[in-house]
């Protein structure tokens, strides 16, 4: 009865259509209320962001938007990442090796000088009493990488001696030498093959993050501005441009029901996984094209204190051929508060959600007409990606001991519990030559006229936050960023603002100096001839 309706009275159709897209596309509400930027999420990135946006120009006003009940909960919290400060001094899959042998460092390097942005910028919060203890927050934990076998010891060993004719690098320490490695890592020694070929490199400088515990301060000192609130359980369900170029934010309270609309000059969508969404319904020609394919992760995690007091590292291993990055195997030493923990892993999991706290209709709501293909595409050429999904889903208690055990011989699964990860979304590009590509890394987004900004993507991530959110500055600020007293206030805030330190020793040993004492870190003072001294 009801499909004879329909068919009888097609304009009931085409009204009904006609409604739903003017619903859809409809102009933007009245806003309730004005001002000069909106951050959406309350992570890192936002945190980061409010944060320069308020020393720039202290008069401008903010309005943050956190769908959970505090900030720093999903992707920044301090168990949902590794906590590695990404400076590349472990992680192998940032020197890839080229056919003919060689080692491209080029990625690594890069990464390696937005740490140091990063830990200028944390440095100036602590210089200036925001942060009151860096210890919160940031501690020494040396990195290494640890391989087994003549071709992988070949590969780290190439891989050294390449890093070493870069001045950020030196420092770093190569050995075959057994007993050295067990001095340096007893545990994932002991009980291991003495047939077996073995190499680590160990780099004393690393760092252990709390992004949790660091996204949480920053907050906390960014709220005591004036002109800026913080919004917690609120979500943004809608953006709008309007025709005087500024932007209509539509936000539901998720206590009370109610919807407000505000108007500013400025977006900034830092929401994580849920970033895509966002993104799309901000209607810029820019977000076409964009997909994402969301990973999880599982950690083994023990707090046995004998244990713990016997590793004193972050080790990263080779991924395992299809993982993506953030499935790099590694067994690191965490500081969580007022305690440690020791956490291997992650064991990659699959949902449809962009969030750890998000929905199951995450991933089919992103599909839409300009990126269905690049990731039907993407899906084909990554078949390898798709195998390796499966064999993790399908890993059992003993399995994943088995696992740990490659890098801790002697482990007892009775030691270890297994703890959810956060959920990351890799970014799906439309490619031409591909259909769609799978791109690993952290990309910006923002529209022509800068007047929004959003964040894709996953690894190195946090550990990026500051050189990202310049970035974001650099794009949608640039005539602030002309004026000379936002100059000099960015040279304050990142003293090698605009400066490259690798291979330019005078101002790396300054900018270490002055930053790692603010932090109260370790770091190596180099001469540019391969010396490097531990400060």
């Amino acid at each position: 009865m009801l499909r004879k309706t329909f068919i009888r009275k097609p304009r009931t159709l085409v009204l009904a259509f006609a409604l739903v897209l003017s619903s859809c596309s409809g102009s933007a509400p009245e806003a309730n209320k004005t001002v000069d930027v909106v951050l959406i999420g309350g992570g890192i990135m936002s945190g980061t962001l409010g944060t320069f946006i308020k020393e720039l120009g202290p008069t401008t006003s903010i309005e943050i938007y956190e769908r959970l009940a505090e900030v720093g909960e999903e992707s920044s919290q301090v168990l949902n990442n590794a906590g590695t400060g990404h400076s590349a001094f472990c992680e192998l899959n940032y020197t890839p090796e080229a056919a003919d042998g060689t080692i491209d460092t080029h990625k690594a390097v890069d990464i390696n000088e937005m740490f140091e942005i990063s830990k200028q910028f944390w440095a100036y919060q602590v210089t200036q009493g925001f942060i009151k203890d860096p210890k919160t927050f940031i501690n020494n934990v040396p990195h290494m990488s640890l391989v087994w076998g003549d071709k992988n010891v070949s590969y780290l060993k190439k891989r050294y001696e390449a890093l070493q004719k870069h001045t950020l690098f030196q420092g770093m320490e190569y050995s075959e030498d057994r007993e050295k490695l067990k001095s340096w890592i007893p545990i994932m020694m002991e009980g291991r093959d003495p047939n077996q070929k073995v190499a680590a490199t160990h780099m004393d400088m690393g760092t252990d993050v709390n992004f949790g515990s660091l996204t949480k301060q920053l907050f906390a000192n960014l709220t005591t501005k004036e002109g800026v609130k913080l919004n917690l359980k609120h979500e943004v369900q809608d953006l709008k441009k309007n025709d005087d170029g500024t932007w209509t934010v539509v936000v539901k309270d998720l206590n009370s029901g109610d919807k407000t609309a505000v108007k500013t000059k400025f977006v900034f969508v830092g929401a994580g996984g849920g970033a895509l969404k966002l993104l799309q319904k901000s209607g810029i020609p820019e977000a076409n094209g964009f997909g994402g394919f969301p990973v999880g992760g599982l950690w083994l995690v023990t707090y046995n204190k004998a244990l713990v007091a016997q590793h004193q590292a972050k080790v990263y291993g080779l991924a395992s051929v299809g993982s993506p990055p953030m499935s790099v195997p590694h067994l690191d030493t965490r500081v969580i508060g007022d305690k440690k923990a020791l956490l291997y892993g992650p064991f990659a999991t699959f949902s449809t959600k962009f969030l750890k706290h998000g929905s199951w209709w995450d991933l089919p709501g992103s599909l839409d007409m300009h990126n269905l293909m690049p990731m039907i595409y993407t899906g084909l050429h990554n078949l390898p990606l798709v195998q390796y999904l499966i064999g993790q889903l399908m890993l059992n208690e003993d399995e994943r001991l088995a696992a740990l055990k490659e890098y801790f011989p002697n482990a007892k699964l009775e030691d270890w519990k297994l703890e959810v990860a956060g959920q990351r979304v890799q970014i799906v590009k439309k490619d031409e030559k591909e259909g769609g590509i799978l791109q690993f890394g952290t990309e910006l987004v923002t529209s022509g006229d800068g007047t929004i900004a959003a964040l894709l993507g996953a690894s190195p991530g946090a550990s990026s936050a500051a050189p990202i959110i310049l970035k974001v500055l650099e794009k949608s600020f640039a005539k602030e960023l002309q004026n000379p007293e936002w100059q000099a206030k960015m040279k304050a805030i990142i003293p090698s603002y605009g400066t490259t330190l690798d291979n330019n020793v005078e101002v790396q040993n300054q900018v270490r100096e002055a930053s790692h004492k603010a932090l109260q870190l370790k770091y190596f003072a180099v001469d540019g001839q391969g010396n490097a001294t531990i400060k």
